[in-house]
């Protein structure tokens, strides 16, 4: 989260994939730069690897494999867009829902 939004910046990303939610930066990145965050499901990886028909860069690569820039062509490949650019963050709405659930469970 800290980088997110500078590295959307720096190399004029439009979308980026993950699988936890960014908070304000990385919002208000998305809506400086016409970018949206993807969000892809954890433990899905064989499913994500059969969607991807070709490697075609991989940058940054000293942060390591997971930190890296990866630049695929792919097919299928299942997402939801959970931050736009247009500071919709569909994470501040499930935590929004969730905390008032949890108020009236706690009642």
């Amino acid at each position: 989260e800290p980088y997110q939004g500078d590295v959307i910046g720096r190399f004029n990303l439009r979308g980026v994939i993950g699988k936890g939610g960014m908070g304000k930066k990385t919002l208000e990145a998305c809506a400086e730069h016409g970018a949206v965050y993807f969000h892809a499901i954890g433990g899905a990886a064989q499913i994500y690897a059969k969607c991807v028909k070709k490697v075609k860069g991989v940058y940054l690569e000293q942060f390591g494999s997971p930190e890296a820039v990866w630049h695929f062509d792919v097919e299928n490949f299942p997402l939801v867009v959970t931050m736009d650019s247009h500071h919709s963050s569909l994470h501040e709405k499930v935590d929004e829902v969730s905390k008032k659930k949890m108020a009236e469970i706690l009642k």
